[in-house]
This record gives structure tokens, C-alpha cells and sequence, in this order.
């Protein structure tokens, strides 16, 4: 195994290593943001009959061509009842939007175009053949394919899905996942931390990100500087449980000082390591390895460095083994608005504030960063920016982003 490896390279190791799970159906309300397993096709044509695209006269386009013209109404067509009758020359149907367009009807004139007069109606403007209707199977055919699998069910999918009779909907199992911080400086949320600690914010951290792609994480106690304590509860806690798609994220512990346990106790488990240092900054430490039947994620303890190797390797890996065809983070590009220093080795990947000025183009704001350790500013970041080794971003250059979304 190479001592370090580029940031491409250990996204090629994670789509290398990781498996599908198996699949399940779900109700439609309980599938957002899981992975299709199975292509979507529409079970109809849509609209299922020529539709009316507003509220007003089903008539024949050849009565109106000397407007204004007068035809009798025998009828009307609203939605969900239509009318069952055929317009035949000098007739017209009243008719509402949405509704079925009756046979014999090859244009709808609207209501502001028409005056309704004691069973008749005088329509005042000519009229187009296909005016205001849309056709059957104008919008879809029926068989056609809307969505693919792998995709990423989204909120603005839902009403498609339910339209075509999808109640219940094939999607890939999600895995189980649990959080575990290590660091005998570390003290829970509700705890004051004496001189010598802090608090741990990580795994919370953690937790709601994986809330953000809908999963749940069951967050372990943390473990201390005890490379024997921390085997034996990844033994007890994890790899002991009978379960599909385990994956283990710990914090802390990677890095190669007297007190970092994590790789160590991960090896005297039995655990192959993929990768154990990339060419990224922050992140260098970052971990990934499979240990039995789960996988693991090794970030370092400074949240800022956790937080960008999560959303870099973690994340995709875990979308990855649910089947899902996009893993990356949605990325784009937006120009610099004051130098970023880049660092000799390593590819820096760095904590933005992007936002769009008056002429539409997206502003990099590189935010203050004083160590992989400084999450206060990491609070206003919503994006990555990536910054090559060796070559400094100048004001008006083109930097590529991430979108932390």
C-alpha cells in the first residue's frame, strides 16, 4: 500500500470497494432521498385524453372563422366528468380546465373571448385548430421511462411517482451506521469541560449530516486513549451485530502520535486497510478499511477536518453501497474574490462562502482558516473549494467548488 494517495485515486479505492445492498419496497411517503432500485415508467399516457388548457368553449375551429360567430351549447365537459356527446358544426360544449375535450372539438376559446347568451354562446375572436388543448400523451407516453435507477428519489419527484401508481416503490436497503469519537480529552455535550477538554462536537456533527442524505447513525460512547478498550467496543458495539451494510465512522485516533489507537486497534481486529493517508488538506490521516462485514471510516478529530473528509469519502461511500449513480457532491465552478494560498504537497480543499452577485456570477468568499480545528468558521461555509498543490488562487480566477448540500 502507497504511503499517500490523491484525493481522485482514494475516490477510486471507495467505488472499487464498496457493494451494493440488497433492495426493498417502501411506501412512496417514507421514500425520500432513498436510491431507486428499478426504472420508473409511466403506466399511462398523460394527460389520458385531449385536455383542456383553460376554462371556456369546446368548439369546432371552422365555426369561428368568420367570428363573431353564434353556436348553440348542448353541454358542458368539467374535470372528472366530461362530456359523452360529439360537437357537430354550429355546436359548442362549455368547459372547464382540466377537463376533457368532447369529440368533435378542435379548439377551446377561452371565456374572455366568448359571451353566453340564453343557450347560446356568440364566440368574438376566431379560433385555431389545437388551441388551448393539449393532446393526449403530449406531456408522456405511456411505457416511457422518467426516472432511472440510482437516482436519488428528491422531494419534487414524489408527485410523478404517485401521478403513475407508485404507492410503494423499489429503492436499495440503507446501512447501518454507527458513530464512534475517540480522545480522552472529550467530554459529552451536557458536561463543562475542566483545562485540560473539550467538548465533543464531532459525532453530532456526524449524526445530522448523515440526517441531511436520510440515515439514521446509532452514536457509540466515547472511547479514551485505549487501544485495547476501543478493539474491544468496536467488537462488542459493531462487529458482533448480525446486520446488512454495517459501516463504522470514528473521529480521532488516525494521525501517527503515542496516543493514536485507531489504526492499530483496527489491525489487531483482523482489519484490511485500504488507504490510510491522502494528499488532501485538512484530512491528511484519513482512513478506510473493511473490518469482517464493515466497513470503516477513519476521519481525524478536528471538525473541520472530519467534516470535509466525511463529505468527501464518507458520504460517497455510503451512497455508493445504497446504489446510488451520482456519489459526488454537486460541484460547479465560481471565480475568486481574494487569494488562497495553496500548500507545496497536498490539495487543499478548503471551507467557502459562495454567493451570486448583481451580474449572476458565483463569488468564492474564501473564509478565515486558522487550523482544521477552527469550526467557528466553518459555521457560515456552505461550499469546498479546491485548491491545487502548488498554485495559489488569484483574485478573478476560476476555482472549482463542492456544494455542501
Amino acid at each position: 500500500m502507497r504511503n499517500m494517495i490523491p484525493i481522485h485515486e482514494a475516490f477510486q479505492v471507495i467505488d472499487e470497494k464498496m457493494p451494493k445492498l440488497s433492495t426493498e419496497f417502501v411506501s412512496l411517503e417514507d421514500s425520500l432521498h432513498r436510491v431507486l432500485a428499478e426504472d420508473i415508467k409511466a403506466d399511462s399516457d398523460l394527460p389520458p385524453f385531449d385536455r383542456s388548457q383553460m376554462d371556456g368553449f369546446a368548439i369546432r375551429a371552422d365555426d369561428t372563422k368568420m367570428a363573431p360567430a353564434r353556436l348553440k351549447l348542448i353541454g358542458q365537459s368539467i374535470a372528472g366528468k366530461g362530456f359523452d356527446g360529439e360537437v357537430k358544426p354550429g355546436e359548442a360544449v362549455k368547459i372547464m380546465t382540466g377537463a376533457r375535450v368532447p369529440k368533435g372539438a378542435d379548439a377551446v376559446q377561452k371565456l374572455e373571448l366568448a359571451r353566453e347568451i340564453n343557450g347560446f354562446v356568440e364566440i368574438l375572436e376566431p379560433a385555431s385548430p389545437r388551441q388551448n388543448i393539449v393532446a393526449m400523451g403530449e406531456e408522456i407516453k405511456e411505457g416511457t421511462k422518467i426516472f432511472s435507477a440510482g437516482e436519488l428519489i428528491t422531494e419534487h419527484m414524489i408527485p410523478t411517482l404517485a401521478a403513475f401508481g407508485y404507492a410503494h416503490v423499489k429503492v436499495f436497503r440503507q446501512p447501518k451506521i454507527w458513530i464512534l469519537s475517540t480522545g480522552t480529552e472529550l467530554v459529552e455535550i451536557h458536561e463543562k469541560p475542566n483545562k485540560d477538554q473539550i467538548r465533543n462536537s464531532n459525532s453530532i456533527m456526524l449524526k445530522v449530516f448523515l440526517k441531511n442524505i436520510a440515515l439514521n447513525a446509532t452514536i457509540l460512547r466515547n472511547i479514551a486513549d485505549d487501544e485495547k478498550l476501543l478493539a474491544e467496543t468496536i467488537h462488542q458495539e459493531v462487529i458482533s451485530e448480525d446486520s446488512e451494510g454495517k459501516v463504522l465512522i470514528t473521529t480521532g485516533g488516525v494521525s501517527v502520535g503515542e496516543y493514536d489507537f485507531t489504526k492499530s486497534a483496527l489491525r489487531s481486529l483482523g482489519a484490511e486497510i485500504f488507504f490510510e493517508k491522502v494528499s488532501i488538506k485538512p484530512g491528511k490521516p484519513t482512513v478506510f478499511a473493511k473490518l469482517k462485514d464493515c466497513f470503516v471510516f477513519g476521519l481525524p478529530g478536528n471538525p473541520v477536518s472530519a467534516a470535509v473528509t466525511f463529505y468527501l469519502f464518507a458520504r460517497r461511500a455510503i451512497l455508493r453501497m445504497q446504489g446510488a449513480n451520482r456519489c459526488d457532491l454537486e460541484d460547479g465552478f465560481a471565480i475568486v474574490t481574494k487569494k488562497i494560498k495553496s500548500t507545496k504537497e497536498r490539495d487543499s480543499v478548503l471551507p467557502a462562502f459562495v454567493s451570486t452577485d448583481e451580474k449572476g456570477q458565483m463569488k468564492i468568499e474564501s473564509l478565515r482558516f486558522a487550523g482544521s480545528s477552527n469550526f467557528i468558521e466553518f459555521a457560515r461555509a456552505n461550499s469546498l473549494v479546491y485548491v491545487p498543490k502548488g498554485k495559489d488562487l488569484h483574485e478573478g480566477e476560476t476555482a472549482k467548488i463542492w456544494f455542501l448540500r
